[in-house]
């Protein structure tokens, strides 16, 4: 009795590539939520890099003082 139908191992063998299959999957749906979420921490810390310059250079125009323009006259009524 320790010898297996033919049906039997058919449907190990079935079984084991289903089941192959489904970790291989697994496997690449999980290398992919990795790398998006890398993707997107690295965008978020762009993101934040930019903002920050962005800001500085707004404080720093403003803190100089802007000169009149020597081309045109002030209106006088």
């Amino acid at each position: 009795m320790n010898e297996k139908s033919k049906q039997r191992i058919d449907a190990d063998n079935a079984f084991l590539r289903t089941q192959t299959q489904s970790m291989v999957r697994d496997r690449i749906l999980s290398e992919s939520d990795t790398i998006a979420q890398t993707r997107d921490a690295n965008t978020a810390r762009l993101r934040e890099l930019r903002l920050q310059k962005e800001t500085q250079a707004r404080e720093a125009a403003a803190a100089i003082p802007s000169k009149p323009n020597p081309g045109k006259r002030p209106k006088h009524d």
